[in-house]
């Protein structure tokens, strides 16, 4: 075989990757028609078939598989490659940085600004989304790191580095005082949790259950940030990490009770490439126990 074209290659790679012609196409910015033609030429190329129909799903063939991990391989150095040079060049480094909708934008931001200097050296960009949706985005080399609830994921994708940055308890506010003792009084109050998706609001329904309690769940959010809306909105009782707890009475809000039974943890994960990043790097290096035990100066008001 003397020449492969690897564009067709590519849309074969990205096809199994995605799952689909219609994922691939939509990523590729490209109709189906041109990603299927593409994989036909290789196909003739190659001599035999790299998918077959399983109901309505694609399958890779043998062949398929075979040509898959090669060329896994091949596109993933080519973006470690690209990685590399990005953050390695003189001038801004960028930092794409993704973060779970149901983490505190306090304490991410926190982290994110212990790590990235303010001498305008690194160009830090942030995108939302759930812990899935990062991870996937993650081994698509599209994010250089992720900030997290859940576990590290290095048993499921032994390419993904972790690290635990540290935990705190959480809180109950609510916009008008709640009677009775904690935490028995939640049976009466209309609550506002995070998502069951999501590694808090999982501990939340075990330890609900754990205590007995009979609990009245008003509404679940992926998105932190809109569950606090609601509560400031007088919609029902919500959840926080305790640690910045104090910001929330400066707000007018009143605390119902805390517990250090379920735990609301951060964890950081990144691909092996990213070790040598120079803010993967600090953050890797950093003590975070003060900003966990709340011993934080720097930030003044809730954000």
């Amino acid at each position: 075989m003397s020449h492969l074209n690897y564009n067709h290659l590519y849309y074969f790679w990205m096809v199994k990757s995605k799952g689909s012609v219609a994922k691939a196409a939509e990523a590729l910015y490209v109709t189906p028609q041109t990603i299927t033609g593409q994989i036909r030429q290789l196909e003739h190329r190659l001599g035999d078939r790299l998918f077959e129909r399983d109901g309505r799903r694609l399958k890779a063939t043998e062949l398929g598989e075979l040509v898959f991990r090669y060329a896994d391989k091949m596109f993933g150095l080519s973006y470690e490659m690209m990685d590399l040079l990005n953050y390695q060049k003189d001038g801004n480094i960028l930092f794409e940085v993704g973060i779970a909708d149901a983490l505190s934008k306090t304490l991410s931001s926190r982290v994110l600004l212990e790590v990235v200097p303010s001498d305008g050296s690194i160009h830090l960009c942030c995108y939302e989304s759930s812990h899935t949706d990062l991870v996937d985005r993650l081994k698509q080399h599209k994010l250089d790191m992720i900030l997290s609830d859940c576990p590290g994921e290095s048993l499921k994708h032994p390419d993904i580095l972790s690290k635990k940055l540290g935990e705190t308890g959480v809180s109950f506010y609510s916009a008008s005082p709640v009677k009775g003792s904690f935490p028995e009084c939640l049976e009466r109050c209309q609550l506002l949790i995070p998502g069951r998706q999501t590694s808090l609001g999982q501990q939340l329904w075990r330890w609900f259950d754990e205590r007995g309690l009979s609990v009245k769940i008003k509404a679940e959010f992926d998105d932190v940030a809109m569950m606090k809306s609601f509560g400031f909105l007088q919609q029902g009782v919500f959840v926080v990490p305790t640690v910045y707890s104090d910001e929330y009475i400066e707000r007018g809000m009143h605390l119902v009770g805390q517990t250090n039974e379920v735990k609301d943890e951060y964890h950081v994960m990144f691909a092996e490439r990213m070790i040598q990043h120079p803010a993967v790097k600090r953050l890797l290096s950093t003590d975070f126990s003060d900003l966990f035990k709340g011993h934080d100066s720097q930030v003044l008001k809730f954000g």
